[in-house]
């Protein structure tokens, strides 16, 4: 069976999508950081992309998901649910994520989003304030320990020369509306940067409204000789977000826009409130030499409501089906970088010490009273959760000949779990317990500048990625502690690639990979709310991935990007076959899918204009088709969809005024935008909405 409908590539050669703004004949050279030096992505040996958000028009500017689709490799998924946040994998890691983010590293103006078990969220990412998003992908993730399957780092953008405040104003379809003011400026030596974002939606399924108010303020000081004070502070609030759940095959073939009954029953629904500071100080040391020193703290409290039945919660040992989780969390960076000559070359090294860790206090309820549902009962869970790591890390760039460089790094973790239970009765033994986890992973790239605007890599380096609390919490065979039986994964990558940029108008790149992982964690049992995790022996996730930009005269870009992706289990094992399930009884064979992992995925643009008057885009996107469990038994089918977007710029005496008209699902195709990995109830499914419609508008004082 084919992995995308191929019949409906028609729609691709005259639908195209955009990310790239033509406002300009020449596509600038991207600079990143994310190997912690300032480099040209060119020149470093991994695959790297940035987005400028300056560059990305028309959209509607709430998700991540928004701003990525042009990034091969890349599956960044709107759930329509904002009490699970997105879904996103990078080389199908992550992949099995049932809520947040896993096995992808996140991080916003250098303060992990991710925390030191692996898990993450982006509700907090402060996009109307950000000036671009870098993506690494490939062994170079490595480097940034637990979890690195890639790294996704947002940063915030520096205060305008002249200042400016900017309002903007979006709404469409099914009552979806956002509203931010944001101001920039230099004011002498403060550099300063506000937000304040508000949305909501209706939902396009039922029972799955939503509100978010967000807060971002980043201020820069220059303080003596070099150095260089930031402080940075965000406020998230998600008050009481409905929950729709999945739908099973045949409920999302009967009605995509409903629910299933236990969504209203229970009441499903998440409340977030999240508070975080940080200061970064920059100390340049002359000669090239610097020192960065990051610190941050940060709150999250957690109430969630699930559709757990009331019989299940008879067992003494259930948890219930209200969380109550507090969170504190913090830690800090310190990295020395030093620049000079190796053998009268260019030599520059990095090495750092990072030490985070959160404190959690985790507390389950009943979810009914008596005869009510959906309400917080008697106390059924109550402990408290503390992992932390200590990461050593260190990197070299040399340049050892005119035309070739040398990248190579090494990265030592250590993360510790530790679990206090104060729930303990006859039924409920004591839960409490600890485990620790270590690796050493060194990672190595070579670069060959093999002609101008043609630069040949290779990379290989190791990754782990350990359990997180939550596939800790329970153990497959019922008894009380934590999963100690589990193992880390560990994964070996590889990656060859090329970059071209023949002119400064064409920026084309190819990359071929492969990781291989051992110990890869898989579902053993889904029963009554609970999920327990297995190591299976090994997996692998090979492809290759293209991109282009192309920029034609002075009104067209063309963007494309492709991916190609097998990921395969390449180990028997046995997994549950009932719903629900309490024993792994049914083989999946080896060379079986990894469910939620499409083989193929493109995105294509064109878009038409200036930075001032008319402009206009066309998009596009395929998905292969990718299965929803271990055994392969149901799958999503693959889906083309296509958008488009109209808008006008109005420089006037007083500042500027961009307006556009956006249509999202053009056909109106039916698909599910994302799935739910090996979901216990067989509701593997989360549609997306049909077409919508915007409507948006920024003004922008700057006079």
């Amino acid at each position: 069976m084919r992995s995308i409908p191929w019949r409906y590539l028609p729609a691709i050669a005259c639908v195209l999508p955009s990310t790239a703004s033509p406002a300009a004949a020449d596509l600038p050279a991207v600079v990143v950081t994310a190997t912690r030096t300032p480099q040209e992505a060119d020149d470093v040996p991994a695959s790297i992309d940035a987005v400028a958000f300056d560059d990305v028009v028309d959209v509607f500017g709430v998700n991540p998901s928004d701003y990525l689709a042009g990034i091969p490799g890349l599956l960044a998924r709107d759930r329509q649910n904002y009490a699970q946040d997105e879904q996103i994998s990078i080389r199908g890691f992550g992949a099995r994520a049932t809520f947040g983010v896993r096995g992808v590293r996140l991080y916003t103006d250098g303060i992990p989003a991710t925390m030191p078990d692996g898990q993450g969220q982006v509700s907090h990412f402060s996009l109307d304030s950000a000036a671009r998003i870098e993506v690494l992908r490939g062994p170079f993730s490595a480097l940034y320990g637990n979890s690195s399957g890639g790294v996704i780092q947002l940063f915030g953008a520096d205060g305008s020369v002249p200042p400016e405040i900017s309002l903007a104003l979006v709404g469409g379809s099914y009552g979806n509306a956002r509203a931010s003011v944001n101001a920039r400026g230099v004011a002498g030596d403060l550099d300063y940067n506000l937000d304040l974002t508000h949305f909501q939606t209706d939902g396009w399924r039922d029972h799955s409204a939503a509100k978010r108010e967000s807060g971002n303020a980043k201020l820069a000081w220059t303080i003596g000789e070099g150095g260089k004070l930031t402080l940075l502070a965000n406020t998230l609030a998600l008050p009481g977000a409905d929950d729709p759940l999945g739908l099973t095959h045949a409920q999302f073939d009967a009605d995509p826009r409903g629910v299933a009954s236990v969504a209203t029953q229970f009441d499903t629904r998440k409340s977030v409130h999240q508070d975080q500071g940080g200061a970064i100080w920059d100390q340049d040391l002359g000669g090239g030499h610097a020192l960065r020193v990051l610190g941050y703290y940060g709150t999250r409290a957690v109430e969630q409501y699930l559709a757990i039945p009331v019989a299940t919660q008879a067992n003494p040992k259930h948890s219930g089906g209200v969380v109550d989780l507090d969170s504190r969390y913090g830690g800090s960076d310190a990295r020395l970088t030093w620049k000079g000559e190796l053998a009268g070359r260019a030599f520059e090294l990095a090495a750092g010490l990072s030490w985070d860790r959160q404190a959690q206090h985790r507390r389950g309820y009943a979810n009914f009273v008596g005869d009510v549902l959906g309400v917080r009962g008697a106390l059924r869970r109550d402990e408290d959760d503390t992992v932390r790591d200590f990461d050593q890390y260190a990197q070299a760039t040399w340049r050892f000949a005119d035309r070739w460089s040398l990248v190579a790094g090494l990265r030592h973790s250590d993360v510790a779990f530790h679990a206090r239970d104060h729930y303990v009765t006859t039924g409920n033994p004591d839960d409490s317990g600890r485990v620790d986890y270590g690796a050493t992973t060194p990672v190595a790239g070579l670069l060959w500048r093999a002609a101008r605007g043609v630069n040949v890599y290779a990379s290989y380096g190791r990754g782990f990625e350990t359990p997180t609390f939550n596939e800790l919490g329970y153990r497959a065979d019922g008894a009380a502690g934590l999963a100690f039986d589990l193992d880390p994964a560990r994964s070996r990558n590889a990656e060859v690639g090329i970059k071209l940029r023949p002119s400064t108008s064409l920026d084309a790149s190819v990359a071929l990979f492969r990781a291989d992982t051992r110990d890869e964690l898989a579902v053993a049992t889904s029963a009554g709310g609970r999920t327990t995790y297995q190591n299976i022996g090994k997996a692998r996730r090979d492809g290759a991935e293209a991109a282009l930009a192309w920029r034609v005269g002075d009104a067209w870009t063309l963007q494309l990007a492709w991916t190609r992706l097998d990921a395969t289990f390449r180990s028997a094992f046995l997994t549950c076959a009932g719903t629900p399930c309490t024993t792994p009884d049914t083989p999946v064979g080896a060379g079986a899918r990894i469910p939620g992992v499409p083989r193929s995925m493109v995105h294509a643009g064109l878009r038409w204009g200036g930075d001032r008057g008319w402009h206009a885009g066309t998009a596009a996107d395929a998905v292969g088709a990718v299965v929803v469990n271990d055994l392969g038994t149901d799958r999503a089918p693959g889906y083309v969809v296509a958008a488009a977007d109209l808008g006008y710029a109005f420089e006037l005496d007083a500042g500027r005024l961009d307006a556009f008209a956006r249509v999202d699902n053009l056909f109106d195709r039916r698909y599910a935008g994302s799935v739910i990995v090996n979901d216990a109830n067989g509701r593997y499914f989360e549609p997306a909405p049909g077409r919508t419609v915007m409507l948006g508008m920024k003004w922008t004082w700057n006079r």
